[in-house]
């Protein structure tokens, strides 16, 4: 069974291309960062003794401190340590979470190495139940005797979600940019390519799409009143030639007026060599653009 053979213009090979190099640029940058672990460990509040203290009262004013608590100086120099960071920067890495209506807090802390966020989390809670915050009605103690270490960074989900969009942004913005400038590169190539040819003078530019292209011609080869030529720069363009040249007028005299028919695209290195070899008494009216 044979399947019908799908070809692409230049066009949709640039989108996709375009596309796929911004998808993997984001999907090598985010999955290079170096990782990150956080960990985990879960605070809960009691009570300290069974003397009638006012227990509720007390957590439930109190326990919201606990997010400023962790962050609090003496409890940071007490942390460090055994964190492997600064006070200063320990502080920059804590998070604390309140379950509502539970007395539990969850601490996390972000660190370069699991074995240094649970070292880092385990020591902050040993800081926080020292700081004895509830005293005399409640008391914090960790529920787990080892932390929850988990990774954070890279996200491999995330990172792969933000590559697909990237791409998919990068070929629509690719496509926009081809649909305001149709055919692909505009005057800028032919300009040099002229250049490169030794012709400084300014030579029209039309688009073989524009309706109103072959007028225009026409107008130029009527003000050079020179016979008309149209001139395809590569055997593909002939046929486009031909088309262009039976609505151009018929003039006398001595030379020719060129009208060159090239392909749009940034290498009019065809363009360079066919105006080069044009004869003394041939002048370049106009570069038309298919």
């Amino acid at each position: 069974m044979k399947f019908p053979r799908v070809s692409l213009g230049r066009g949709a090979v640039l989108t996709v291309a375009v596309a796929v190099l911004a998808g993997a640029l984001v999907l090598i940058i985010g999955l290079t960062r170096g990782a990150e672990y956080q960990g985990r460990v879960s605070l809960l509040a009691g009570p300290a003794a069974a003397d009638g203290a006012p227990y509720g009262e007390v957590v439930s004013l109190a326990l919201p401190a606990l997010v400023e608590l962790a962050r609090s100086p003496s409890v940071l120099r007490a942390a460090a340590p055994v964190s492997g960071f600064s006070p200063e920067e320990l502080a920059g890495h804590v998070s604390v979470e309140l379950v509502p209506a539970s007395g539990l807090a969850r601490l996390s802390v972000r660190a370069a190495s699991a074995d240094q966020a649970g070292a880092a989390a385990m020591a902050l809670g040993k800081a926080m139940i020292d700081a004895d915050l509830l005293a005399p009605a409640g008391k914090l103690r960790t529920l787990d005797t080892r932390p929850e270490v988990v990774t954070v960074a890279p996200d491999v989900p995330l990172v792969t979600g933000l590559a697909l969009v990237g791409a998919v942004a990068a070929g629509l913005a690719t496509a926009a940019v081809r649909r305001v400038t149709p055919g692909g590169a505009g005057p800028g190539p032919v300009r040099r390519a002229l250049a490169a040819a030794g012709l400084h003078r300014p030579v029209a530019v039309v688009r073989a799409a524009d309706p109103s292209a072959t007028d225009r011609l026409a107008v130029l080869c009527r003000a050079a009143g020179r016979p008309a030529r149209v001139l395809a720069v590569t055997p593909s363009l002939t046929e486009a030639a031909a088309k262009l040249a039976a609505g151009l007028p018929e003039e006398s005299g001595e030379g020719a007026s060129v009208v060159a028919v090239t392909a749009a695209g940034w290498d009019q290195a065809e363009l360079t060599a066919t105006v080069s070899v044009l004869p003394a008494d041939a002048v370049l009216v106009a570069v038309v653009l298919t």
